[in-house]
């Protein structure tokens, strides 16, 4: 069976006949993820001043860094830093479909692959839009001019989401890091009553297109999972996974029909250097969510400097991800 084939049974509770692979450096890997290039009506800009560089992004805001410390920076003037700027807001064109031309090609020379369309969601934008600090605030204080910003936005993703099943796209992927390390971020009465539908829209719209949809987030989402199940999440990507406690969220993805597409746990585990420990929360992961749950996917984490690991302890989860899979086979 092809790797597609493979992650689609995954990725949908379909007796796959083996749990998913993504790892990088030239190791068993089922996927192919591609994004949109750069907008050809677009030129970034990149100045410094005292040491501090500053540059814009393709949505009108302009980022501040401290040069050698830091790669991305920080926000330093959003592009609504007033509401009054929304009605001349000029939005990219993300859904020019010359902006396709390569990730199509990278499609079509990994036909066997599972193939995976990135975007980001309402909330990774729009946040940046206002500045963070103040988008919260205006979830409760200026909601009207939130909402009309969200639906533009939405209907902008919509067409992403739509292109990208014009080149061959099996699925889509996007980050939202919702949760903080024991509850999430906002209440969960409000990001049922303001996320929810926008994410119905673009999961639907993904469906429609015969998409499956993989959403990252980092932190604790426990009190969220069901209604991201309920509007079409077929998959977490969790690099936490020890947050919810392994038995726990197998039983709990069980109940939801929804995949696990993770690493060994970047927190509590892989940091520890602990060979055996880091070999044996493996294979549990393999017991917990690919022999009693059959939907799971396993991967690396890509940046070994950011969380303290060296390069053998991630190949020590690797090898008895292989392992487990041998057995299978």
């Amino acid at each position: 069976m092809k790797p597609k084939e493979i992650i689609k049974k995954n990725l949908t509770f379909s007796d796959a006949p083996r749990f998913g692979l993504a790892f990088d450096r030239q190791r068993l890997n089922d996927f192919v993820f591609a994004g949109f290039s750069a907008s050809a009506s677009w030129k970034q800009r990149r100045w410094e001043e005292n040491g501090v560089e500053y540059y814009d992004d393709e949505w009108g805001n302009i980022w501040h860094r401290i040069k050698n410390r830091s790669n991305i920076g920080e926000i330093y003037k959003p592009v609504l830093s007033d509401w009054e700027d929304l009605k001349n807001l000029k939005l990219p064109d993300l859904a020019a479909p010359e902006r396709y031309q390569k990730a199509q090609q990278v499609f079509k020379q990994n036909q066997d692959l599972y193939h995976v369309g990135t975007l980001a969601f309402p909330f990774g934008i729009c946040r940046y839009m206002r500045k963070m600090e103040i988008y919260f605030q205006d979830l409760y204080l200026e909601r009207k001019k939130i909402d009309e910003l969200h639906d533009r936005i939405t209907s902008l993703l919509e067409s992403v989401i739509e292109q990208y099943a014009n080149i061959g796209a099996d699925g889509i992927f996007f980050c939202e890091d919702w949760g903080l390390q024991n509850c999430l971020m906002i209440r969960p009465s409000l990001w049922r009553e303001v996320f929810k539908p926008l994410y119905q829209r673009l999961c639907y719209k993904a469906h429609h297109h015969n998409l499956l949809v993989l959403m990252h987030s980092c932190g604790y989402i426990w009190e969220i999972m069901e209604d991201l199940a309920e509007v079409g999440i077929n998959c977490f990507q969790f690099d936490q996974p020890e947050l919810y406690g392994l038995e726990q969220l197998a039983v709990r993805l069980r109940e939801l029909k929804v995949c696990l597409f993770s690493p060994v746990d970047i927190q509590k585990i892989l940091p520890t250097g602990n060979k055996e420990l880091i070999r044996k929360e493996a294979k549990k992961m393999v017991e917990l969510f690919s022999r009693q749950n059959g939907a799971f996917i396993a991967k690396n984490y890509g940046d070994f400097v950011g969380i303290g690991i060296k390069p053998e302890w991630d190949q020590w989860a690797y090898e008895a991800f292989i392992e487990e899979i041998e057995k299978i086979e």
